[in-house]
């Protein structure tokens, strides 16, 4: 945030791991309803989220994201028939460290939306987008450039 943009103006930069069999098709659906969500939110299509590396949170967040969304098919209902149960495994664990790590809970979000729940999936935006934004903008993890004189 620069020093002339007032926290009240502020917007959240979000990254979104969306699953290509569900919830990326339910943001599809979402756009061709003409359904709206936050504009702030970045996609970026994935797999599946049982093929999500915690590497990727971690690296969007080393970068100046705010905040993180992965989401995927609800469990038993993987395209890739297990995939979302080793990611619910692996998003418990991620969580754990990344509060040990001084990183607010708020800041990383996961949730099930299969390919028909457009109405979910602009719910779960618009709740992640309030979370992150009542954080303020990330501190932790963030690449600071150096400033050469």
């Amino acid at each position: 945030m620069n020093g002339s943009e007032s926290m009240k103006d502020w917007e959240p930069r979000i990254i979104a791991f969306l699953c290509n069999w569900c919830s990326y098709s339910a943001a599809d659906l979402a756009g061709v309803s003409r359904l709206g969500y936050p504009s702030n939110i970045r996609i970026i299509r994935i797999p599946c989220t049982g093929r999500m590396s915690a590497k990727f949170i971690l690296d969007a967040l080393r970068h100046g994201a705010d905040g993180v969304w992965v989401s995927g098919c609800h469990p038993g209902e993987c395209h890739y028939l297990e995939g979302n149960y080793y990611a619910r495994r692996k998003f418990a664990l991620l969580k754990s460290f990344l509060e040990h790590t001084g990183i607010e809970p708020g800041r990383v979000h996961f949730s099930w939306v299969s390919s028909s729940e457009a109405t979910k999936f602009v719910d779960v935006a618009n709740k992640v987008t309030a979370e992150v934004k009542a954080l303020g903008p990330a501190k932790h993890l963030v690449k600071t450039m150096l400033k050469v004189a």
